[in-house]
C-alpha cells in the first residue's frame, strides 16, 4: 500500500475527520432550513448556493478519502451500506449541479437529495448508526406484529362499519374512513369522544347542531360502544403496540451483546497481536545470545589453541 493510501486510511479513521464532516453536516442542516423560506431569503441565494457547492465539494472530498484508504481495492468503499448512501446522495447532486436542465424534470428527486444530506449525521454518530441498525434488524419481527394488527384492524374496522355506519357516517361511513378513525382511536387521539358519539348516539344534545346535521339514522349503542371501543384500545393499543416496544428492545439488547463481543474480539485480537509482538522480540534476543554465545566459544578456542605450547 502507498504512502497516500496509508494517508488516506489514517485520515478516515481519525477523530478529527469526523468531527469535522458532522459539523458540515449541521451546516448543511442549516442551509437547507434557511432555503425553505423562500422568498424571504432571496437576497441571500447566491451565498446560500455558494455554502451549498462548497459543503457538496468537502462531500466529494470525503468520498474520494475513503476510497483511498481502501489501497488497490477502492471498490472494497461500497461493501458498506452507509458509504453507498453517501455516494448515491453526492452523485445525485452533482447531476443536479452538471446537467441543470434536467431539474426542472426531477426537481423533487434533487431537492430530497439535498435534504437527505442531513441524514449523513447517523453516519458520524455511532450511537445514532447503532439505534438505526437495530431498527433494522427488527423489520423482519416488526413485519409479523403488522400484519397481526392489519388483521385486527380490518376486523374492527369491519365490524364498526356494520355498527355504526348511519349513526357516525363522519367516522364509520365507509371501510377506509372507519380504519382511518380506527388509527386515530389506537394512538388515543380524543377516542373518547368518537366513543360518546357511538355511545349516546349522534343526534344527543351535548353534541349541538353540527353534528346532528350529519346523522342519518341515529341511535345510541350504549354498553355495546363502550365493548367495542374499550377492546379495541385494550388489543391495539395495550397489547399490539407493545409487542412493537419489546421487538425494539430485545433487537437492542442483541446489539448491544453484538458489539460488547466485538470490541472484546477486538480486545483480545489487540492484545495477541501485542503478546505476538513481545514473543518475536524476545526470540530476537534469544538468537542475539545464541550468536554471542558462539562467538565467545569461538574466541575462547582461538585463544586456547594459541597458548597451547607448540
Amino acid at each position: 500500500m502507498s504512502r497516500i493510501h496509508v494517508y488516506c486510511r489514517a485520515v478516515a479513521k481519525s477523530a478529527w475527520f469526523n468531527n469535522f464532516i458532522l459539523a458540515v453536516i449541521l451546516l448543511t442542516a442549516v442551509v437547507v432550513g434557511i432555503q425553505t423560506y423562500g422568498e424571504k431569503v432571496a437576497e441571500y441565494k447566491s451565498l446560500l448556493f455558494t455554502i451549498d457547492q462548497i459543503i457538496l465539494f468537502i462531500f466529494l472530498i470525503e468520498v474520494f478519502i475513503r476510497m483511498g484508504g481502501h489501497g488497490n481495492k477502492p471498490l472494497r468503499y461500497f461493501k458498506d451500506p452507509w458509504n453507498v448512501f453517501d455516494f448515491t446522495i453526492v452523485a445525485v447532486c452533482y447531476i443536479a449541479l452538471l446537467f441543470p436542465e434536467l431539474e426542472g424534470h426531477f426537481v423533487a428527486v434533487f431537492r430530497l437529495a439535498r435534504v437527505m444530506r442531513v441524514f449523513r449525521i447517523i453516519r458520524t454518530i455511532p450511537k445514532l448508526q447503532l439505534l438505526v441498525n437495530v431498527l433494522l434488524k427488527s423489520i423482519p419481527s416488526i413485519g409479523y406484529i403488522a400484519i397481526l394488527l392489519s388483521v385486527i384492524f380490518y376486523i374492527y374496522a369491519t365490524m364498526g362499519v356494520f355498527l355504526f355506519k348511519y349513526n357516525d357516517p363522519v367516522h364509520f361511513g365507509n371501510l377506509q374512513l372507519s380504519l382511518l378513525s380506527l388509527f386515530r382511536i389506537v394512538t388515543l387521539e380524543d377516542w373518547t369522544d368518537i366513543l360518546y358519539i357511538n355511545m349516546y348516539g349522534c343526534d344527543h344534545p351535548i353534541w349541538g347542531y353540527s353534528y346532528e346535521s350529519g346523522c342519518t339514522t341515529p341511535y345510541a349503542m350504549g354498553g355495546l360502544a363502550v365493548a367495542f371501543f374499550v377492546s379495541f384500545v385494550l388489543i391495539g393499543t395495550m397489547i399490539v403496540l407493545n409487542l412493537f416496544i419489546g421487538v425494539i428492545m430485545n433487537s437492542m439488547e442483541e446489539a448491544r451483546y453484538d458489539v460488547k463481543r466485538r470490541d472484546h474480539f477486538m480486545r483480545m485480537s489487540k492484545e495477541y497481536r501485542s503478546a505476538d509482538d513481545e514473543l518475536d522480540i524476545l526470540l530476537e534476543k534469544v538468537d542475539a545470545l545464541k550468536e554471542d554465545l558462539e562467538n565467545a566459544k569461538y574466541r575462547i578456542r582461538k585463544k586456547t589453541q594459541r597458548e597451547k605450547p607448540g
